[in-house]
């Protein structure tokens, strides 16, 4: 069955940001769902493409509201994904990337159990995962601490990830999601173009 919502999840740093990225690329039609956050913008973040920046009583009203699929206190921070615009894509036959973390992810499989592809992005290792945090000079040790005893935990979700695909030689990686969205979309507009580069 061809899936409209292609959902990336994966530990902090395991790269289903690049991948993501990748595939907005190589299928110009594919769409990117964008989150609504309460974290700090990053540089070369851009409200409304990256994230939805929302203020904390403004993310909590959302939550009464009953606007959010799923949403999650994470760092301190609450991200979540807006139901009227995940229904209104594919309401309009869309297809929409996901970038979100693993609970996100079976949330929305939930939501919409016959349109959602569940691709789970893991690192060669834990060691290998800390290593990238690590290089990435964004977080302190402590909150690297709290990335890795998160990871642990979403690495044990993986087997409910209808794919997995082990980031470990990146070129491979993104050849890998580009075949599992092709079969996934198969004589969908997305692919036109996607060999043209």
């Amino acid at each position: 069955m061809k899936k409209q919502l292609i959902v990336l999840s994966a530990p902090s740093g395991s790269g289903k940001t690049t991948v993501a990225r990748h595939l907005l690329t190589k299928f110009p039609a594919l769409e990117f769902s964008v989150s609504a956050t309460t974290r700090g913008i990053r540089p070369n973040e851009v409200g409304g493409r990256d994230y939805h920046f929302l203020t904390r009583e403004e993310f909590r009203a959302a939550i009464e509201r009953g606007d959010l699929i799923e949403y999650e206190e994470i760092f301190g921070n609450y991200y979540g994904t807006l139901r009227s615009q995940v229904q209104a894509a594919i309401d309009r036959g869309a297809h929409v990337v996901f970038d979100v973390d693993v609970k996100g992810a079976l949330s929305l499989l939930h939501a919409f159990p016959e349109d959602t592809l569940l691709i789970f992005i893991a690192p060669p290792s834990l060691d290998v995962l800390e290593q990238r945090l690590r290089e990435r000079h964004t977080e302190t040790s402590d909150q690297i601490a709290l990335r890795m005893a998160r990871a642990e935990m979403e690495m044990g979700h993986r087997g409910e990830f209808a794919e997995v695909i082990v980031n470990d030689v990146l070129i491979e990686t993104l050849s890998r999601a580009e075949a599992i969205v092709a079969d996934a979309t198969e004589g969908s507009p997305i692919q036109q173009g996607m060999f043209d580069s």
